[in-house]
């Protein structure tokens, strides 16, 4: 079993390099493969100057599935971990994975906060939609059988957040598992959200509808989950209005925000949905483009 590291990297040149160094220590024999993009540190720099790093894949595109895909593009491995640039591999780690893979195809595990000893994921967080029962992965620290991503032609680049999300759906759709092991352990200096924190209100929203439509098109059950999704958090948000912390102005334009996205996000998942008829649901996937790259440089 070889293993190939792929780690999307952007502007996080000293922490990079952290994790590169627990990755020679705990995983000496796995493929590197950074993909940096555009990063402006002298990231560049700094890897040129190891000798742990096999592929180095500079961008020009910042979205973290365009990343993710130009890594499956040049590893050579037969099994792909996704690493965070801000994550450091435990002792354990890589025989955790090795062992969560010989019982499955996907394996993913828990990445722990130094700054408050807490896990951020405990476990797969699961969820049943339209019947099909989704677990959703840890996009910082999850690992692949390479025959599962070309199956399902990577990761949807449409897809600015939530990347991991619609592959976990996605996965879900194909009856492919996600394991969980405890040992396959990272840490992090502050929390983690693997590229992909959802905190702008209508991408949040255009990659929930987005995702959610083309998985399983526009059924009750996706409908009454986008309307409870922004029941909520107009709740939430409106209550900050009557403590002060939020103008009603401010709740106002956030709304709006919300419901075109949610429109746009519906009508680009149909039509993203009958471009792809199959089981993969990935129109925009690693398959559609091969000009990600801007340089690489390889050292193995």
């Amino acid at each position: 079993m070889k293993l190939s590291v792929v780690i999307p990297t952007l502007n996080a040149r000293d922490q990079l390099a952290g994790c590169l160094d627990a990755l020679t220590e705990h995983a000496p024999d796995a493929e590197v493969v950074v993909v940096n993009g555009p990063s402006s540190d002298g990231t560049t720099g700094m890897i040129r100057e190891r000798d742990d790093v096999d592929v180095l894949v500079e961008l020009a595109d910042r979205p973290i599935t365009v990343a993710r895909n130009a890594g499956i593009d040049r590893v050579t491995g037969d099994v792909v971990v996704f690493l965070d640039q801000m994550a450091t591999v435990t002792a354990g780690w890589d025989d955790a994975l090795r062992q969560g893979l010989a019982d499955g195809d996907v394996v993913t595990g828990p990445t722990v906060s130094q700054a408050d000893s807490e896990e951020t994921m405990t476990e797969t967080e699961s969820r049943t939609i339209a019947g099909r029962k989704v677990s959703y992965f840890n996009p910082g620290n999850v690992a692949f059988r390479r025959h599962v991503l070309d199956e399902l032609d990577g990761f949807d680049e449409y897809l600015a957040i939530g990347g991991s999300r619609d592959l976990a759906h996605r996965l879900a759709g194909r009856s492919f598992p996600v394991g969980w092991e405890p040992g396959m352990c990272v840490t992090r200096e502050v929390g983690t959200d693997g590229g992909e924190r959802e905190t702008e209100w209508g991408w949040k929203y255009r990659s929930l509808a987005y995702r959610l439509v083309k998985n399983y098109s526009l059924r009750p059950t996706v409908v009454r989950r986008l309307l409870a999704h922004a029941c909520r958090d107009c709740y939430t948000e409106f209550r900050a209005v009557g403590r002060g912390d939020r103008r009603l102005s401010e709740w106002l334009g956030t709304g709006r925000g919300v419901i075109s996205n949610l429109a746009g996000g519906v009508k680009d998942g149909l039509a993203a949905r009958r471009r792809d008829r199959s089981a993969r649901r990935n129109p925009a996937g690693r398959s559609t483009r091969a000009d990600r790259a801007v340089t690489v440089y390889e050292w193995r």
